[in-house]
C-alpha cells in the first residue's frame, strides 16, 4: 500500500495508509476515501476499526483480481464476509461489514461508484444476552485493591485508576481522558466528570473508598495545581515519579494483569472487567438495573444486562445439584 503524507486533524496520526485500489485511482476518489474517515467518524476508535476494515477489504478484493472500485460487487464483500467469519468473532465481522458499507455508502454520494456492493450483503447471526467479560467476586476484587503498595506514585495511580472503574462503572477509555480538573468537590463531596462515547458528559458523586484513593493520589503525587493536566500519566523513566504524558490504554490493561497475577487472581481480568464487576457487585446488593444503567452511562437497560453476572449464581448452584 502507497503512504499519503499525515493528514491534518481529525485524521490520526500516523499517516494513513491507501489501499492500492484507492492509490491508483482518480484524485477525486482519494479525496473521497480520505474525507469518508475525516469528516464522517469523530470517534478515534471507530476511525481505527473501519480503516482496518477498508484496508483488508480491498487489499482481499486486489489479491483476487479486482481492478477498481467499480469491479467490487455483492459476490466480492459476501465472499470477505465468509472468510473473516473463520478468523474473527461473529460481532467483530459484523463491525467490519458495518465499516465497509459505509464506506461505499460514502462512495456512491460521492459519485465515485454507481452503487454499494456491500449494501445487500448479510452479515453472520449474532444474538448476545450475556456478557463476556471476566469478573471478580467481591472478596477478589478487594483483595486486589488491597494488594496494591501504595507506597509509590505508580501504586497511588494504580489504585485510584482501577477504584474509578469500581465504583463509578468507568469505561477505561473515559477514565484515561480525564484531566486532574475532572475531580472535584460539590455539595461537599467529591465528584468525577467523565467523558463518554459521542461526546457525551457524564458525572458521578464518589463513593468514599473511591473519594479516599483520588485524593491520596492526587496529593501524593502533587498533581492538584496541575488541573489542565491528564490525570493518569505514564511513570517517568528512571524516577519512578509521574510524567506528562497520559496513561496508553495498552499500558493500563498490563498493569492490570500484572496487579492481578501478584493478587494470585486466576480469573483473566482486563480494563472492563472492573466496569462489570462494579454493576453486578450493586445489583447483587439490592441495586436496581434503571440505575445502575443510569450510573453506567448506558441508554438502554438491555445494554447493562449484558453487565449483569447474577445468573451465574443460579446456575452453578443447579450445577451442584447433580449430587454423584
Amino acid at each position: 500500500m502507497n503512504q499519503l503524507a499525515p493528514l491534518p486533524s481529525p485524521v490520526s496520526s500516523p499517516a494513513l495508509a491507501l489501499p492500492a485500489l484507492i492509490a491508483t485511482a482518480d484524485d477525486d476518489t482519494r479525496r473521497r476515501f480520505l474525507e469518508f474517515f475525516a469528516v464522517t467518524i469523530r470517534n478515534p476508535h471507530t476511525r481505527r476499526a473501519y480503516a482496518r476494515a477498508a484496508g483488508d477489504f480491498l487489499a482481499w478484493c486486489e489479491a483476487r483480481g479486482v481492478a477498481s472500485l467499480a469491479g467490487v460487487q455483492p459476490l466480492h464483500v459476501a465472499a470477505w464476509v465468509e472468510a473473516q467469519g473463520g478468523e474473527l468473532a461473529p460481532p467483530s465481522v459484523k463491525q467490519q461489514l458495518a465499516g465497509v458499507r459505509s464506506l461505499f455508502d460514502w462512495l456512491v454520494m460521492g459519485q465515485v461508484v454507481p452503487a454499494n456492493p456491500a449494501a445487500s450483503v448479510r452479515g453472520p447471526a449474532h444474538s448476545q444476552r450475556r456478557g463476556k467479560t471476566p469478573v471478580l467476586a467481591p472478596d477478589e476484587a478487594r483483595r486486589l485493591l488491597d494488594s496494591i503498595d501504595v507506597t509509590t506514585h505508580a501504586g497511588l495511580r494504580d489504585r485510584a485508576l482501577i477504584g474509578l472503574m469500581v465504583y463509578s462503572f468507568a469505561r477505561i477509555g473515559a477514565a484515561l481522558s480525564m484531566r486532574v480538573e475532572d475531580v472535584f468537590v460539590q455539595n461537599r463531596r467529591l465528584w468525577v466528570r467523565l467523558h463518554e462515547k459521542g461526546g457525551k458528559r457524564h458525572e458521578m458523586p464518589c463513593h468514599h473508598n473511591l473519594e479516599h484513593y483520588l485524593v491520596e493520589y492526587i496529593d501524593g503525587c502533587g498533581l492538584r495545581e496541575d488541573r489542565k493536566g491528564p490525570l493518569f500519566r505514564t511513570i517517568a523513566r528512571g524516577t519512578k515519579r509521574l510524567s506528562d504524558t497520559p496513561l496508553p490504554q495498552a499500558n493500563a490493561f498490563a498493569m492490570v494483569r500484572r496487579r492481578a497475577a501478584a493478587a494470585e487472581i486466576g480469573t483473566a481480568i482486563g480494563n472492563h472487567s472492573f466496569r462489570a464487576t462494579g454493576i453486578t457487585t450493586y445489583l447483587k446488593n439490592g441495586g436496581t438495573l434503571e440505575t445502575a444503567a443510569t450510573m453506567a452511562n448506558h441508554s438502554s437497560t438491555r445494554t447493562t444486562q449484558l453487565y449483569d453476572r447474577r445468573p451465574d449464581d443460579v446456575t452453578l448452584d443447579e450445577v451442584e445439584r447433580v449430587l454423584i
